[in-house]
C-alpha cells in the first residue's frame, strides 16, 4: 500500500508542476484547463445511461457498484468508479460524471458535463442490433439535444464557450470486434480484419469531424485494449481454465488498429484548426498490468472477481453471484470490465501521458 501511495504522490506532484509551469510561462493563454467533460463510447465509460433504455446490458444492481461511494450500483460496469470519474475529479470538475439520460440531472450537472456512452455500444450500428444499446451514431444526436438544453440555460454565446472549452473523451470499438468479428463473425463474411479496421476508422473520422462542427476542440480518443486478454475471450478459446492465455491474434489486431488510429488522428489534426485531437494508448498500461501485475498489487489477471470470472458479465453478475474478497487484487471485475483499482492505475497513466500533450504540443 505504501508503494502505491508514493506513486500517486509522485504523479500528483508532476501534474501540479505542469499546471504551474503552464499558467506562469504560457503567455498566449490559448489553452485553458477544461471546466466541462463530455463522454462518448461503450461500457468502459457508461456511467448509467443503460439504466434508462431497454437492454439486457445493465449494471444497476449489486455487486456492480459495491465499492462506489455509498455502495450504490449506478449502472457503471465495475465495482466502483470509471476513468471519466477519476479524470473529472483530477480536473476539479466533479467527483463522478452523471449519465445524460438521467431525468433528474440538475442545471449545474449539465453545465459541468455528462456521459452519453452506452454499455454494449460501438462505431458499427450492427453491434447494437441485439443489445439495443445506444450506438455512437445516436450518441451524437443526444449531444445535439445536450447543446440545445444548455443553450436554454445560459444562452447561445455562453453555450458555445462551454462546448469549445470542454474535454471530450471517447472510448469504443472493442464491442465491434468482439461481437461482429471474433465471437459472432458476421462482419468477417464481408471484411478482412484490416478492412474492418478501416471501416470502423472511417466512422470514427466522421464522428470526430461532427464533434468539431458542433464546437468541440479538445478530444481524447482511446485506442483498443488487449482484447485477447479479456477473460471472456480466453474462455471462448480454451476449454481448460488452467491453460488460459492471451490470444495473440486478437492482441495483434488491436495493436494494428491502434497504429492506424494514431496515424489517422495525426492526419486529421491539421484539418481541424484550433483543436487538440489526441490518441490515448490504453493498450500499453493494461498489458503492463497483465505482464507485471506485482507492480500494481494485482494477483489475478486471467479471470474476473465476480463469480467464476470466466463468463460473468451484466446480468450473469448479479446479487446472487459470489465475488472475490479483494477486488483491488484483480485486474478484471467481471469477464470483460476492469476493477476500479485497475481503472485508477489506467487513469494515472493517461494523466501523465495525455495532459502534457493537451498543454504543450
Amino acid at each position: 500500500m505504501a508503494s502505491i501511495n508514493i506513486r500517486q504522490i509522485i504523479i500528483t506532484t508532476f501534474l501540479l508542476t505542469l499546471i504551474i509551469i503552464f499558467f506562469f510561462f504560457n503567455t498566449s493563454n490559448s489553452i485553458k484547463l477544461p471546466s466541462t467533460i463530455l463522454i462518448f463510447g461503450d461500457s468502459t465509460v457508461d456511467t448509467g445511461n443503460n439504466n434508462y433504455i431497454k437492454t439486457l446490458a445493465k449494471g444497476n444492481y449489486l455487486p456492480y457498484g459495491q465499492d462506489f461511494p455509498g455502495h450504490i450500483p449506478t449502472g457503471r460496469f465495475s465495482n466502483g468508479k470509471l476513468v471519466p470519474d477519476f479524470i473529472a475529479s483530477a480536473l476539479g470538475i466533479k467527483e463522478a460524471v452523471p449519465p445524460f439520460l438521467d431525468p433528474d440531472l440538475s442545471d449545474d450537472e449539465l453545465l459541468s458535463g455528462v456521459s452519453f456512452a452506452s454499455g454494449g455500444s460501438g462505431l458499427d450500428d450492427l453491434t447494437t442490433v441485439a443489445s439495443k444499446a445506444i450506438p455512437i451514431s445516436k450518441q451524437i444526436k443526444l449531444f445535439r439535444d445536450y447543446i440545445r438544453r444548455i443553450k436554454g440555460i445560459v444562452g447561445e454565446e455562453k453555450a458555445k464557450k462551454i462546448i469549445s472549452g470542454s474535454l471530450v473523451l471517447f472510448s469504443a470499438a472493442t464491442n465491434d470486434f468482439i461481437i461482429n468479428f471474433y465471437d459472432i463473425p458476421i462482419r468477417r463474411l464481408e471484411f478482412t480484419v484490416s478492412g474492418y479496421q478501416d471501416f470502423l476508422l472511417d466512422k470514427l473520422q466522421s464522428f470526430v469531424k461532427e464533434l468539431y462542427e458542433l464546437g468541440c476542440r479538445t478530444v481524447i480518443i482511446a485506442g483498443l485494449p488487449p482484447i485477447g486478454c479479456l477473460p471472456i475471450q480466453m474462455t471462448l478459446k480454451f476449454e481448460n481454465p488452467s491453460n488460459r492465455k492471451c490470444l495473440k491474434d486478437q492482441n495483434s489486431d488491436a495493436q494494428s488498429y491502434n497504429h492506424k488510429l494514431s496515424k489517422l488522428l495525426d492526419q486529421l489534426q491539421p484539418l481541424l484548426p484550433c483543436s487538440k485531437i489526441v490518441f490515448a494508448d490504453v493498450y500499453q498500461p493494461l498489458i503492463d498490468m497483465i505482464d507485471h501485475p506485482h507492480k500494481y498489487g494485482i494477483v489475478e489477471t486471467k479471470r474476473g472477481c465476480c463469480g467464476s470470472g470466466l463468463i460473468e458479465t451484466a446480468f450473469l453478475c448479479n446479487p446472487t453471484t459470489p465475488t472475490c474478497g479483494k477486488p483491488s487484487q484483480f485486474l478484471f471485475w467481471d469477464s470483460i470490465h476492469p476493477t476500479q483499482s485497475a481503472y485508477k492505475f489506467l487513469t494515472d497513466y493517461l494523466e501523465t501521458e495525455i495532459l502534457p500533450k493537451l498543454l504543450f504540443d
